[in-house]
């Protein structure tokens, strides 16, 4: 199957009439991408509703229809500016395999104000007259025609929307319309039509051989039986209005605890806590002052006239140097005197003599030059003050210095938390505001636990129900086989009652092989998609609930919520995909909005693996931060893309235009 063409006219947000091309095609090269790019509230959604609308019509499970009668929903699908006397349409056009042959259809909806209902008209292209031509036989038997093509069952396989895979990432167990297509695709819901079928046959067969007595009691006991069924129907009714009533109420209680946040209402009721944390950092930052105070009282100020201290204790210790090479001259003289004579007394070598009286006179020379000054000294420091002078210097000032920087810090620190502290308690809600902050949580918290309660008492309604169900079907297995009679009937019973038993093993064989298949590929869907390849070794499907599990290379189960919402989301749309590759059905596959919560890694997978491969034919439905310029740079390198289109939607006349071979960029 291959969509070709979608035409709107007069539909939704679509005025006038508007033609898309969809052949997965350019210049006769096979191009599997249509992408249609709007913002949110565009009118994308609106032609993923065409779709559905044209291909099912009341059966069509669109977005925008909630609990809306088909014939307001088809009056709310009328474009506000419609001439009063045209009708609004929508025809899909497509081709098929039919006997052995690739047939064009075109389907063709169409109604105007007020009519109870749409017009359907099947049209079938003809080669030899080149024409359309209505296919009466088609047309009325069309929803079970169309069920061979594509069953509604497994239609939200192929065409599905962000939102749906959202949905189905976050849930533990597959949503119904999942497991109903699960069921459809693996031949199960057969086998459970085959059983309610049995249990028919049974009764009828009960019915034949109760005598008259005995019937009207088991009429009775079977009216009971539908009672309680009708009943439980509409508790499940119920209890799926309570459940949208309690998420609503949820939301409510979650917009009203992030204002109560946002305005100021949590920093209001610490307020007293915030106040004791002002009043300790402003205790904090006087102590610290006053140890500042402390240090500027000691040496610390003399470090500003640190080099004229380093220069007075050099002067210093050269004085004490010139002191102490005075005192040493004289003596060093008289001595030396003394050396020379004894020298003189060895009998010496004249030469030798010389050289020591050379040696003597130079080191006189030095003394005499370190003892001379031309400056009297003037500091005539003595040692202990030189000694003291230097502990200053280079120990008492430098630790002065770095407790000084320490406690500059930590004053700096403390101010910083005075400042965000005294700007939260500005930040705080002023009593009133408080109180009716306060108020509106405490009111969204009682509705939620008000329509939790009954949530909780409608399923305890349907538990009860279930208990009297099965034992009002007890009571018919006991009553008729009290008063079977008739024996052809009784073996018929019989025979069936062999036969529910062996259905029940077939259907758990069957579920179990085909869940293996099913487990296969989508293991090999997600793996595929996947950049952490080592991350799962398998997939598993539980036979009952159909909830997915993974495991690692090591046969571990790895908990689900150790994958990211990328890969969560990733993992839905590989059992999508999965689904999709067990039906065997050669099928256009739409998304609307395909890139939610995705990470620029898994958007690199999606866009160069499973859009290209998913289908022959994929439409996408995006906004410009889905399907960005990166992205649609790689669609084109992959040459994947066949039509780009732009949903121009006009705000002042709420209205949208198709532009072909248009897109953001």
């Amino acid at each position: 199957m291959q969509f070709l063409e979608l035409t709107l006219k007069h539909f939704g947000p679509y005025a006038g009439i508007q033609t898309i091309n969809l052949r997965p095609e350019t210049e006769g090269n096979p191009r599997p991408v249509i992408l249609l790019g709007g913002m949110n509230g565009g009118g994308k959604t609106t032609l993923l509703d065409a779709i559905r609308l044209a291909l099912y019509g009341n059966r069509a499970q669109c977005s925008t229809r909630g609990n809306l009668s088909y014939s307001d929903f088809l009056n709310q699908c009328i474009n506000r500016n419609t001439p009063p006397l045209e009708d609004t349409r929508v025809e899909l056009t497509f081709e098929q395999i039919q006997d052995d042959k690739l047939t064009k259809f075109k389907i063709v909806r169409y109604w105007k104000p007020g009519d109870i209902k749409d017009t359907l008209s099947i049209l079938i292209y003809s080669e030899i007259v080149t024409d359309w031509w209505s296919d009466k036989a088609i047309t009325n038997t069309w929803d079970e025609y169309i069920e061979t093509l594509l069953p509604v069952g497994i239609s939200n396989l192929f065409l599905f929307d962000g939102e749906q895979v959202k949905e189905l990432a976050e849930l533990e167990t597959p949503p119904e319309f999942v497991i109903g297509a699960i069921k459809s695709l693996l031949g199960l819901e057969l086998a459970e039509r085959l059983a309610v079928d049995l249990e028919i046959l049974v009764s009828r067969k009960r019915k034949e051989i109760a005598g008259k007595k005995e019937l009207e009691a088991l009429e009775k006991i079977e009216q009971k039986f539908h009672d309680i069924t009708a009943d439980k129907e509409l508790a499940i009714e119920e209890q799926a209005n309570l459940k949208n009533e309690l998420d609503k109420a949820q939301k409510n209680q979650q917009a009203a605890s992030d204002k109560f946040i946002y305005q100021g209402g949590k920093i209001a009721a610490d307020r007293a806590q915030l106040e004791i944390q002002l009043k300790d950092y402003t205790s904090q930052a006087e102590n610290t002052r006053n140890r500042l105070i402390e240090l500027a009282s000691n040496t610390l100020p003399i470090a500003l006239i640190s080099p004229l201290l380093t220069a007075a204790k050099t002067q210093a210790e050269t004085e004490a140097s010139q002191q102490q090479a005075q005192i040493a001259q004289d003596v060093i003289k008289q001595r030396s005197d003394r050396l020379l004579n004894y020298i003189g007394e060895l009998s010496l070598n004249p030469q030798e003599i010389d050289k020591i009286q050379n040696f003597i006179d130079r080191e006189n020379r030095e003394l005499e030059q370190q003892a001379a000054t031309d400056t009297p000294p003037w500091l005539n420091a003595d040692k202990t003050s030189i000694q003291q002078l230097e502990n200053i210097l280079i120990h008492q000032i430098k630790s002065e210095q770095k407790d000084t920087g320490e406690q500059i810090e930590k004053l700096q620190n403390i101010e910083a938390e005075i400042d965000f502290t005294d700007r939260q308690l500005a930040a705080a809600a002023s009593p009133e505001a408080y109180e009716k902050l306060e108020s509106n949580v405490k009111n969204a918290q009682k509705t939620v636990a008000i329509a939790a309660a009954a949530w909780e008492s409608a399923n305890r309604r349907i538990e009860e129900l279930d208990k009297e169900l099965t034992k009002t079907q007890k009571e018919l297995e006991s009553y008729s086989s009290e008063y079977l009679t008739v024996r052809n009937s009784q073996h018929v019973i019989n025979s069936i009652a062999k036969v529910q038993n062996t259905l029940k093993l077939f259907k758990e064989k069957l579920t179990l092989k085909k869940l293996n298949k099913l487990e296969a590929e989508i293991t090999d869907c997600f793996r595929y998609l996947l950049h952490k390849t080592d991350l799962v070794h398998r997939v598993a499907i539980d036979t009952q609930t159909f909830s997915l599990s993974i495991y690692d290379s090591a046969g571990k189960p790895v908990p689900k919520h150790r994958l990211s919402a990328g890969e969560k989301q990733l993992l839905a749309i590989a059992f999508l995909w999965g689904l999709a590759r067990v039906s065997g059905r050669q099928l256009p596959v739409a998304i609307d909005t395909p890139l939610g919560r995705l990470d620029s890694s898994h958007r690199n997978n999606l866009v160069e693996k499973y859009f290209p491969s998913a289908s022959h034919q994929i439409i996408l439905l995006s906004t410009d931060t889905e399907i960005r310029k990166i992205e649609y740079d790689k669609l084109q390198e992959l040459g994947a893309i066949a039509h780009t289109y732009l949903l121009k939607y006009d705000p002042s006349k709420q209205q949208t235009i198709v532009e072909e071979n248009r897109y953001f960029w």
